[in-house]
């Protein structure tokens, strides 16, 4: 029985003050989980021994399961008590492209506790890591690679004027399954599980390399006939070489793991694929870097700056690292080695900038704080408006 002593309260103002707190955290902020797992991974792929490396990328791995785990918890508080907007980021064209980065920060969390993790877990405790967020990863990924682009045709109202590379990242994830599952290859029984593995991420591979391609022409096209992206936006030119270094280090792996997982002559063929496929697609993907850091130049210069989106600089480039590795150990040619080293050192100050921004925003609120209301729009009411007439 309600009395007079014991009102109701509406459920808005029920919510704990950290449900309040996380009410605009989107799914990209899955990006700088991402983009730390990155330093990580390609850290820990570079060719050269340089004393206390592994160390480091050990520590930045562990960084970045925290940053998971944190996020992770604070997406389920969004989720449990912000449905409306959680429905609205998938229902926002802009935003539901985003859902792919859920699946590529599982993977990217997995695949460098095998790499780089497994220096403090213990090879049993990485490898048990691995599977669990390998698995989790590919199933979000290939669930998102199928509702986003279904949700942009049935029920986002978009136009060949608004598509952006963000378009692209649901694309990417099984891409990222194909690149990090064959490392879980060898520690599979010999024969069938083997094989099913390698060809199932095989399969990965095309799958995201066909979406990629249909989507690629669509982006370019805009930029083209559309005028350069939106300051804000122009980070984002970077994400098309995820797909690009994700693909060449997908490749990479398959020809490592294929000697013990499938018979002659097809681990001749995962070996050739390398270089066919690789060195072309690092020549595009150097001619996107130019292209993108052009335009990334000329919007700072406009005023561009700080917003999630750049931590677009950190993740796409680190697969670039782990791709040039990958065609430096196949090849033996010196100037891999000397790309790796060089898109390292990209990476690793484009991920010191996005993370000391990102913890001055977290501190002073910006970043969590809801858009801005649009010029013109009427203010909330309060008691002053209220008393003295708006006035």
């Amino acid at each position: 029985m309600v009395t007079a002593a014991q009102p109701l309260l509406p459920r808005a103002t029920a919510r704990p003050p950290r449900a309040a707190a996380v009410r605009h955290l989107g799914p990209n902020w899955y990006a700088a989980v991402m983009g730390t797992a990155a330093v990580a991974l390609a850290g820990a792929a570079l060719p050269l021994r340089v004393p206390g490396l592994r160390t480091i990328c050990a520590a930045v791995w562990a960084l970045s399961l925290v940053l998971l785990v944190v996020l992770l918890a604070a997406r389920g508080l969004h989720w449990r008590h912000h449905r409306d907007q959680a429905r609205a980021h998938l229902l926002d064209p802009a935003t539901a492209p985003f859902y792919g980065c859920l699946a590529m920060a599982l993977l990217a969390v997995g695949g460098g506790a095998l790499t780089a993790g497994r220096d403090w877990l213990g090879l049993r405790a990485a490898l048990a890591v691995d599977a669990v967020l390998f698995t989790a990863g590919t199933a979000v990924g290939l669930a998102a690679a199928v509702a986003v682009p279904y949700l942009m045709a049935v029920r986002h109202r978009t136009e060949p004027g608004q598509a952006t590379p963000v378009w692209l990242l649901p694309l990417v994830a099984p891409m990222v399954s194909a690149a990090l599952g064959p490392l879980l290859v060898p520690h599979l029984p010999a024969g069938q599980a083997r094989q099913t593995l390698l060809l199932g991420c095989f399969a990965l591979f095309g799958l995201s390399l066909l979406a990629t391609l249909l989507m690629l022409p669509v982006v370019f096209a805009r930029l083209l006939t559309g005028g350069p992206l939106p300051l804000a936006l122009t980070p984002t030119l970077f994400l098309v070489l995820g797909p690009l270094g994700q693909s060449t280090t997908a490749v990479g792996a398959f020809a490592a793991a294929a000697p013990d997982a499938v018979p002659a002559p097809y681990e001749q063929g995962f070996a050739m694929l390398v270089v066919l496929y690789g060195v072309p697609v690092t020549g595009f993907a150097l001619l996107w870097f130019g292209l993108a850091t052009a335009h990334v130049v000329r919007a700072w210069r406009r005023g561009m700056r700080f917003t999630m989106t750049w931590w677009a600089f950190t993740f796409p480039v680190g697969t670039c690292v782990t791709g040039a590795a990958a065609l430096a150990r196949h090849t033996g040619l010196v100037v891999f080695d000397a790309l790796a080293v060089g898109l390292y050192g990209v990476l690793v100050t484009a991920w010191a900038t996005a993370a000391v921004c990102t913890a001055r925003g977290l501190v002073s609120g910006a970043l969590l704080a809801g858009p801005a209301p649009a010029p013109g729009a009427p203010r909330p009411a309060t008691g002053r408006t209220r008393s003295d007439g708006g006035h």
